[in-house]
């Protein structure tokens, strides 16, 4: 791969790119009786890429545009069902991550796109391999941050005290609202709470949920925002937790296993040296199974897009695969 040359309009030292609006969006019907927001920024003419946002659970933000060069690329993004400005809020029927590769596959039909670059992050870049694996020919690049693929030991990782050994005093109040007789398997158990019908038992259910994994987020966690809208947190709450009881759909190893489809592909890992979410091992795993991937190990930063390291990686790789045809 070639190495990375700075877009002239855009020195490597001002990232992300300027704030911009989509010049078009709007709600599309998927089976299950779901609808999928959907919203297109940039150059209507411009190389086609595509963001798939975090969780499973999570929304776009706009903070997500700008990772792309708005003259050069056609950038679209969707939140995923039950996310965002999705319909139903939160719902979890009909919603595997099956279901997701096939929107994605409904999108790229519907804006007329032959092949477009993936970038993914976190669960992102679950869904952008999975993507890959399954429609190798549609996929012009790929650029995946913090990979993870939902095996056992990286679940295991989170919510069976791996990441406690760093973050005691987080775990401690991750555990709290769980008697202990139900610890042994805590996304069971808040995926209970989540699902119980009860609006106070789901919300502090959810706050309590998020809020460890939010701890682990950055090497220099900023302190908690008061909620003002529970809504975002039980979408992200009971959709992962949803996920997660059926290690997201996947057999145990599958992505890593199917990685030599993905032969061919220009791709560039970005993986935080300090990541506590999804730690490099698996980012590493990956890289040896598909050794023509960029790894850049950032030695300054933890699983967040928004450290400056990652942002930096993030823009560079949409800059580099800006000029490569395909």
């Amino acid at each position: 791969m070639a190495p990375y040359a700075a877009h002239p309009n855009h020195p490597a030292s001002t990232v992300p790119y300027p704030p911009i609006e989509p010049y078009d969006s709007g709600l599309i019907e998927v089976d299950g009786g779901h609808r999928v927001y959907w919203e297109t920024c940039g150059n209507p003419l411009g190389k086609p890429a595509l963001f798939l946002h975090g969780g499973p659970g999570g929304g776009c933000s706009a903070g997500n545009r700008r990772l792309f060069d708005p003259q050069r690329y056609r950038i679209i993004l969707f939140d995923q069902r039950g996310c965002g400005r999705s319909l139903p809020h939160a719902g979890l029927e009909a919603n595997t991550t099956a279901h997701l590769i096939g929107d994605i596959e409904l999108l790229r039909q519907r804006f007329g796109i032959e092949r477009w670059l993936v970038l993914g992050g976190s669960w992102g870049a679950t869904l952008a391999l999975a993507y890959a694996e399954a429609h190798p020919a549609r996929v012009g690049a790929l650029v995946l941050r913090g990979v993870f693929t939902a095996r056992q030991a990286e679940l295991d990782w989170l919510y069976r005290g791996g990441a406690s050994f760093l973050f005691p005093e987080a775990w401690d109040r991750f555990l709290a609202p769980i008697p202990e007789c139900e610890r042994s398997d805590l996304i069971a158990a808040y995926h209970a709470r989540l699902t119980c019908g009860d609006p106070l038992v789901e919300a502090a259910a959810a706050q309590a949920w998020c809020a460890w994994e939010e701890e682990l987020m950055t090497l220099e966690p900023q302190p908690a925002a008061p909620v003002s809208d529970i809504a975002p947190l039980r979408a992200m709450a009971r959709i992962e937790t949803h996920y997660f009881m059926h290690r997201a759909f996947f057999e145990e190893g599958q992505l890593i296993g199917n990685a030599h489809r993905l032969h061919g592909i220009p791709a560039v890992i970005v993986q935080g040296r300090y990541d506590a979410v999804t730690p490099p091992a698996t980012a590493w795993d990956l890289h040896r199974a598909w050794p023509q991937t960029d790894l850049q190990m950032v030695p300054d930063a933890g699983h967040a897009s928004t450290e400056p390291g990652n942002l930096r990686r993030l823009v560079m790789a949409t800059d580099r695969f800006a000029g490569m045809e395909w």
